[in-house]
């Protein structure tokens, strides 16, 4: 999990009053209204009573939501955890923070990080009911990056601001330190943070949410054991693997030259392949695709160049081949690597001569139409193997263009799982289809054998079990939510036995139940005797 894979409608939901932050009740506030509320605090304690007031109250939303990002999320590493609240900052709408430098060492508690705060929501109250200050007024916006800050190196760290908005800066900025690392320079700035025991009472209410996370879910799959579930191209490149795949294509297209498409299946060769057409100078033309593994070498032959009444039984009449309906557009073979020696030769014909002779005549017809191509197969293999023509190869494949997998492009998985939700919302008709949070682990932790195509289904899937339009960890398929189930059908290579996801099924409905028996057996349905039975025979086979 990276930082910015965070998004605000997936960590906070919204119903009857009620905003949700995973456990944790948030409220709006006007602006406007906490920036006069400011200023009765400034008459009524004094600036620096304030200052200790905001700090600290800032201080505990830090630590706070560092404890939440702790508790939903695995993060790829402790600086993209860091990262994250700024990322917090800016969704809240309280002020657009840009890292701009982050040292954090664990094991010495080395701390640096510098951020920049554009339109802090702080600053502009104080301008609008206090005015220019002569020093920085950030004081909540502080006390939050040194909550959030500490609770994540788990050791005093310090944040201040340097530079103020409400100062005549362009900009606000900030540093923060572990504390032995400012030395002295901390010491007049102590006072107002003051946070002993923070911690401990954000680390309890941690344990109380997971405790009622737990007792929601296992709610949630009660009351679908009684009701029963009711109904309910290219998006944003930010792998560098397939941009590298991307910067290719986009040089490629425009020319006619030949371009062999390969990887695993499911990664989308057939949409790269519509995307260069698209960007071709032959956009304006047909695009025709040919599953070259789908039919038959009789009926290929036919389909890719035609025939002529009476060439064989069922021809009644002349029949134009998908390579003349493709002229001044593009072909597509898919699944070229499947097709056999014969008809490769016939094909290297076409390339070589841009002519083709339909089944049942002799007379060649000149075709205008690029060639792209796709195979899930190792062609230098085949190629060794006196399986496929080395001279057609090379006539294919001018370009190659190797589509990674989705296990290599993980920081394109959240964003394309959010393309697939938007078309499904519309394909189903489910208004503010989306995911809660507790699936972003699920879904990046898993490696997608099946590729973007599994990718697509699991979403659906999900949509169509999803209630309200909101998509939890257990609407998606059974290998993403049971990964020793997955792992262990994957390294044995063969399906597990009817007792195997018996097993497994109780396992899981016991572990939601808290090991509670009583319930577990109301759940699946049986006596509890039966599942004493069933545990019993576990055990034995275990």
């Amino acid at each position: 999990m990276k930082a910015t894979d965070l998004k605000l409608d997936e960590l906070v939901q919204f119903s009857g009053g009620h905003l949700d932050f995973h456990g944790r009740r948030l409220v709006l506030h006007d602006m406007r209204a906490f920036a006069h509320f400011r200023k009765d605090l400034m008459e009524m304690v004094g600036r620096d009573q304030m200052r200790r007031m905001l700090t600290r109250f800032g201080y505990y939303w830090g630590q706070a939501d560092a404890a939440a990002m702790k508790r939903l999320f695995e993060w790829d590493s402790l600086p993209e955890l860091i990262k994250a609240g700024p990322q917090l900052h800016t969704m809240q709408g309280v002020v657009r923070a840009v890292t701009r430098t982050l040292e954090a060492d664990p094991d010495s508690g080395r701390f640096h990080m510098t951020v920049v705060w554009h339109k802090s929501g702080e600053a502009a109250e104080h301008l609008a009911e206090l005015g220019p200050s002569e020093q920085p007024v950030c004081w909540m916006l502080a006390g939050y990056a040194s909550g959030y800050a500490s609770f994540c190196m788990n050791r005093e760290i310090y944040f201040v601001e340097l530079e103020c908005v409400a100062q005549g800066h362009r900009v606000c900025i900030v540093e923060g330190k572990d504390k032995e690392s400012w030395g002295k320079d901390i010491a007049h700035h102590l006072p107002y943070f003051q946070a002993e025991g923070i911690r401990a009472k954000v680390l309890e209410l941690t344990r109380q949410i997971k405790q009622q996370s737990r007792e929601l879910a296992r709610q949630r799959q009660e009351l679908d054991r009684l009701k029963g579930d009711g109904p309910a191209a290219f998006v944003e490149v930010h792998s560098e693997a397939f941009r590298r795949v991307m910067e290719l294509a986009n040089r490629v297209a425009r020319f006619d030259s030949s371009v062999l498409i390969t990887g695993e299946s499911g990664v989308g060769k057939e949409v790269l392949a519509r995307y260069l057409h698209a960007h071709s100078l032959r956009a304006k033309g047909p695009f025709v695709v040919v599953n070259c593994a789908a039919l038959p070498e009789t009926l290929l032959e036919s389909e890719l160049f035609g025939h002529t009444k009476g060439s064989f039984t069922g021809a009644v009449q002349d029949r134009v081949g998908l390579f003349e309906s493709a002229q001044q557009g593009t072909v597509f073979l898919d699944e070229i690597g499947d097709i056999s020696p014969a008809m490769q030769l016939k094909l290297l014909r076409v390339l070589q001569q841009r002519e083709i002779i339909r089944v049942g005549e002799n007379k060649p017809r000149k075709v205008d139409a690029r060639v792209l191509a796709a195979t899930n197969r190792r062609l230098a293999e085949a190629i060794r193997e006196g399986k496929f023509r080395e001279d057609l190869f090379y006539r294919l494949c001018v370009f190659e263009i190797e589509v990674p997998p989705l296990r290599h492009r993980k920081e394109d998985l959240l964003h394309l799982a959010r393309h697939f939700l938007s078309e499904f919302s519309v394909k189903l008709s489910i208004p503010r289809l989306r995911l809660d949070a507790t699936c972003l682990d699920v879904l990046t932790t898993y490696t997608w054998p099946g590729n973007v195509r599994e990718l697509e289904n699991a979403i659906e899937h999900a949509a169509v079990l999803s209630r309200n339009g909101l998509i939890l960890p257990e609407h998606f398929p059974l290998a993403l939510t049971h990964p020793r189930l997955s792992s262990t059908t994957g390294a044995t290579g063969t399906l597990p036995s009817l007792a195997a996801l018996e097993q497994e099924h109780i396992r899981t409905v016991l572990e939601s139940t808290g090991g509670n028996r009583r319930k577990t057996a109301e759940i699946l349905g049986i006596g509890q005797a039966t599942l004493w039975r069933k545990l019993k025979d576990t055990s034995h086979r275990e």
